[in-house]
């Protein structure tokens, strides 16, 4: 790796990405310089993802054409198929999605002859994305269901909890709660096997909305005692809300109780007789 490129990653993992997108441009340019065409991929394909998390996606289009072309000579399926997956993303973020559809389509007939299930894990997810913004909540639902196998595949635990929250999120929009909590619950699970409870409380606010629906005020209380839990401890900027929820769903609980008491009767007594 260049020096370029490793100051490039040490910018990008302290998240500054104005001075990963110069580092990963001058290590194109050392790579153009001096290196070969497998280092020039590298760093092209670097200097795309930061331009297109920055937004700027033209920029990350070029570097990706140019990378598709060189890996093309190289006829490496692996990464050609990995490229025509950001090639569709970035489509599909500018809001272009019959051009992100065909390029998603190509990565899955390079993808699928050599099994990459990892890639087309990320794949399925993203295009079932898409599906849903273009309104189309059948397709989406056998996407996402194709995804969560190639993430079963490989044991990819990331892909697989993010895949169940956002096919849960879709289900609970189509009204499908019961196949919605069973995808949250799966979602949460595997959150908490990575230690990320930050996207485990997000998943718990929409399990909390399912239980609010069936007047299941208890298990709304601990979905959202927790994810309060975690607000405090993350200092995440819904704590508010969430705190003024779970004050809500205090108050409803008490009222629950209250009124499943019976009410007391009035104490009666035998008549005794007289010790004579």
């Amino acid at each position: 790796m260049s020096h370029a490129s490793q100051r490039a990653r040490i910018h990008l993992h302290r998240g500054n990405l104005t001075q990963a997108r110069h580092w990963y441009g001058e290590a194109v340019k050392e790579a153009r310089n001096n290196e070969t065409d497998q280092t020039l991929t590298s760093a092209l394909g670097n200097l795309g993802n930061v331009c297109a998390q920055m937004g700027e996606y033209a920029e990350a289009e070029a570097c990706y054409h140019e990378v598709l072309s060189l890996q093309r000579r190289e006829h490496n399926p692996s990464t050609v198929g990995e490229t025509l997956v950001n090639l569709g993303n970035l489509k599909a973020d500018t809001g272009n999605f019959e051009t992100a559809k065909a390029y998603y389509l190509e990565a899955i007939d390079v993808l699928h002859p050599i099994e990459h299930d990892r890639a087309l894990g990320i794949l399925y997810n993203n295009l079932a994305l898409m599906e849903l913004a273009t309104k189309q909540p059948d397709a989406a639902v056998t996407c996402f269901q194709r995804a969560l196998e190639c993430h079963r595949v490989v044991g990819d635990e990331l892909g697989l909890a993010n895949t169940f929250s956002q096919f849960g999120k879709a289900l609970l929009a189509q009204g499908d709660r019961q196949q919605a909590e069973r995808c949250l619950n799966n979602a949460s699970e595997h959150f908490i096997k990575l230690g990320q409870e930050p996207s485990e409380a997000a998943v718990l606010r929409l399990l909390a909305d399912i239980y609010e629906t069936r007047d299941d005020h208890v298990s709304a209380l601990r979905c959202m005692e927790r994810a309060v839990h975690v607000d405090r401890r993350y200092h995440l900027p819904e704590i508010e809300n969430d705190q003024q929820r779970l004050a809500l769903l205090h108050a409803r609980e008490k009222e629950d109780r209250a009124s499943s008491t019976p009410p007391t009767s009035p104490a009666t007594f035998k008549n005794q007789r007289p010790v004579e």
